[in-house]
């Protein structure tokens, strides 16, 4: 790839990566929801070294700022987030 096309590539990326968040900045329950998600995904996948790590949208889960995460090939994680939408528990979930 062309050393001028890379600072492009990125901004673009940085750029998709916001519009999600201004198109909730109005709603400040689901902003927080947002960045939660986000804030839980980065930190399981920084934990475990695993990439392809998502949110788990399958199981239910009625607390609030309490997020499923599942890693390919393990266990799936719990993650618990504050009011802002910041991980600040996140725990492996074992079965048995």
């Amino acid at each position: 790839m062309q050393k001028f096309l890379r600072p492009a590539l990125c901004l673009t990326f940085f750029g998709l990566a916001a519009c999600d968040e201004i198109a909730v900045a109005d709603d400040p329950a689901a902003l927080a929801n947002l960045r939660g998600q986000k804030s839980c995904v980065a930190a399981v996948g920084q934990q475990t070294g695993t990439s392809g790590v998502a949110i788990n949208t399958s199981r239910p889960i009625v607390e609030l700022y309490r997020y499923v995460v599942n890693v390919p090939g393990a266990a799936s994680w719990s993650c618990i987030t504050d009011q802002n939408g910041k991980a600040i528990e996140i725990a492996e979930q074992r079965s048995g």
